[in-house]
């Protein structure tokens, strides 16, 4: 033993309180690092100095060998990759689409894509692959069909992308045309086309209101017509001397008692014979 530490106890037990106390940090720091989380949405890999191993770990708090195991997370909620891209259509139009792609990981296959792959699988795969669909349905319509069908092209790039991204791994959950956008030059055209038809609508409509009218016309006329012969059949002999009748006594009541000073024709003011008759 040292002569020194004999000599001076205290200096021992102090040196023995350090190395005891270094001990406890080193300690403290390796219990500290033997736990790590995976945060919801999310699933974890274990990495041992660069090796990704094929366990899957789900959300919560996991073990790993302090200062040699890494715990790397995997998002498996949906996300969304955006892409422009151009090309022609079947009429040789230039397109400019904008496609929005919601998509997510395979949570049982995050080794695969992350181990075969990487991280950056937006950029390396995904990206790519919209570029080529998009071109690859664009040529198969007509510029207004695009515009026309917008339904059906969503759907069938949606059908491709869908099985091109499997091969990965990758889900693809929707994806939205959010734009198609053409050249000045057929945007005025498609302007000039609606005005036309629009133009076109308005004489057929002005047109068919024209024949509505003449037709209400030619049918109130037979109904009039029609009521007049009625009319004409109710007329009877009886009828017209009743109605005589009826004029010649109006006069009667209106009548002051003096008879007008000249007449003309042969029927008299009033008919004296019909009214002693009644």
């Amino acid at each position: 033993m040292n002569p020194e530490l004999k000599r001076n106890p205290l200096g021992m037990k102090a040196g023995r309180v350090v190395s005891v106390g270094v001990l406890a940090v080193i300690v403290l720091i390796a219990a500290l690092n033997s736990f790590s989380t995976v945060q919801y949405g999310n699933v974890g890999l274990y990495k041992t100095f660069g090796k990704l191993s094929d366990e899957v770990l789900n959300p919560g708090v996991h073990f790993k060998i302090p200062f040699v195991q890494t715990i790397i997370q995997v998002n498996t909620q949906v996300t969304k990759a955006e892409a422009d891209t151009s090309a022609s259509s079947k009429d040789l139009q230039p397109v400019s689409t904008h496609v929005a792609v919601n998509y997510s990981i395979n949570k049982a296959s995050a080794y695969n894509l992350m181990n075969n792959i990487g991280g950056s699988f937006d950029s390396v795969i995904i990206s790519p692959a919209i570029q080529e669909i998009v071109k690859e349905v664009t040529a198969k319509y007509a510029a207004e069909d695009l515009i026309a069908k917008r339904d059906v092209v969503s759907s069938e790039i949606k059908d491709l992308l869908t099985k091109r991204l499997a091969r990965y791994d990758l889900v693809v959950n929707d994806i939205n045309i959010v734009n198609f956008k053409f050249s000045d030059a057929f945007n005025q055209s498609i302007e000039a086309k609606q005005v036309a038809q629009q133009q076109a609508l308005k004489a057929e409509n002005d047109l068919k209101r024209v024949q509505i009218e003449a037709q209400q016309k030619v049918a109130q006329a037979q109904a009039d017509a029609e009521a007049l012969k009625l009319k004409k059949q109710e007329v009877t002999p009886d009828l017209i001397q009743l109605k005589q009748i009826e004029i010649q006594e109006e006069a009667i009541q209106k009548w002051d008692g003096h008879l007008p000073a000249v007449t003309s024709g042969a029927t008299p003011f009033i008919d004296l014979d019909s009214v002693t008759k009644k």
